[in-house]
């Protein structure tokens, strides 16, 4: 039985306007999970990010 092959990660920079949509997202307290499915980046990829700009994420309500 062959070993699945992983997945190649492709590195994408973060741009003004990612930058801007990600504090419009946490000034909106969007849930994380919606801003995955918007933005198509992993939560942990938000989340670094998003510590890096001294911004809060994944708000509950």
């Amino acid at each position: 039985m062959a070993k699945k092959a992983k997945k190649k990660i492709i590195r994408r920079e973060y741009t003004k306007a990612d930058v801007k949509e990600l504090r419009a997202h946490s000034k909106a307290k969007t849930p994380i999970a919606k801003i995955i499915k918007l933005t198509k980046r992993t939560e942990g990829s938000l989340r670094q990010k998003a510590l890096k700009l001294g911004i809060s994420l994944g708000h509950r309500r």
